[in-house]
């Protein structure tokens, strides 16, 4: 019975015994003029008789409850399952109080308080029902929503830290020494054979840093922009392997003002190189498109047998950057001949 917890969002065991022994001893008070001192007398039967039936109506509605929260878990079914569950519980408490009207009989009208009819004693018997309903409801709900915001704020801290440490290992990529070695020595290798070659070299490889410096704060930036440093990095890496890698950008302008994470086809792109030969025998494609909505990077599949030390940053860290931007999973998929991962693209 109490291993529901993850839907009622607490324990809520020490809540039904200190509220229903309360709402028990408000009850006959309240709703139906009983008192200690004077005629109509509250006496143990009246206290033991709407206990019983409160505590049935709680364990009631508390499970109309549960299967509410399982059949509308999400956040965007809030209000129907609000108004679903508002109905079973009134239909439940209205119809199980009458059901269990005898017993109230038994009480209160055989007793002859205040010398009520019976259709007095079922009328406020139904507004004692529907009272208890409704402090079930308000307690469940309360509880259940303030511990929810907690849990999204803190789920959201964590992803904040996430993305900052995907851009903060993003940049540490670029600045390593095996990336600014692997540059240089490219760049040593075309001054003397093709000077102009070199000097868009050097204004590529400033483009990258110079994004990359611009974006560290930001969690989603257009499309437009990121194809843009894409394809300065693409000239970097294009530069250092000729035609053992084939680059191939294809999206349509209508997507380009669409957003995406800063970094994320780059690190994509990256991991590509990282993790398949790229040689004039085994020459590496790496296709950049759009397709229902996302952004698709797909490389043929010829994985290395050591791969290169890992920066840290990778698909799960772009996952996690992902959570706070879209409710759309990253697809990731592999066959034999081919590595593809497609991203969704942020309405703004």
């Amino acid at each position: 019975m109490w291993r529901t917890n993850c839907k009622i969002g607490f324990d809520d065991r020490v809540v039904m015994l200190f509220v229903l022994p309360v709402l028990s001893f408000i009850i006959p008070i309240v709703f139906f003029g009983c008192r200690i001192n004077r005629y109509p007398f509250f006496s143990w039967d009246k206290y033991v008789g709407t206990l019983f039936i409160t505590s049935l109506l709680w364990i009631g509605n508390r499970y109309i409850l549960i299967w509410c929260r399982t059949k509308y878990p999400l956040f965007k079914d809030t209000r129907r399952r609000l108004f679903v569950q508002s109905l079973l519980m009134f239909v439940f408490t209205v119809g199980g109080n009458n059901l269990l009207g005898y017993v109230t009989d038994d009480i209160f009208f055989k007793n002859g308080v205040g010398g009520h009819f019976r259709t007095d004693v079922l009328i406020n018997s139904n507004a004692a029902a529907i009272f208890c309903s409704i402090m079930i409801i308000a307690i469940y709900e309360s509880i259940y929503s303030m511990n929810a915001l907690r849990q999204s704020v803190e789920e959201k801290e964590m992803l904040k830290r996430e993305s900052l440490y995907a851009q903060l290992n993003a940049l540490k990529t670029q600045v390593n020494p095996h990336f600014l070695f692997n540059n240089l020595n490219t760049l040593c290798s075309i001054i003397p054979e093709n000077p102009k070659q070199a000097v868009d070299f050097v204004q590529q490889m400033s483009k990258v840093y110079r994004h990359i410096l611009d974006v560290k704060d930001e969690q989603s930036i257009t499309l437009r922009e990121e194809l843009d440093v894409l394809k300065a990095y693409g000239f970097l890496l294009k530069t250092r392997f000729g035609n053992n890698l084939n680059i191939n950008i294809r999206v349509p302008d209508e997507k380009l003002q669409k957003k995406i994470a800063p970094l994320s086809l780059q690190l994509l792109m990256e991991n590509a190189i990282k993790h398949n030969i790229v040689s004039a025998d085994k020459p590496l494609t790496i296709d950049v498109y759009a397709l229902n909505g996302n952004i698709v990077v797909s490389n043929n599949l010829q994985v290395k047998n050591q791969v290169d030390e890992s920066t840290g940053t990778g698909l799960d860290n772009i996952r996690n950057r992902y959570k706070l931007l879209s409710d759309q999973p990253i697809a990731v998929t592999e066959s034999g001949a081919d590595f593809t991962v497609s991203i969704p693209l942020i309405e703004n």
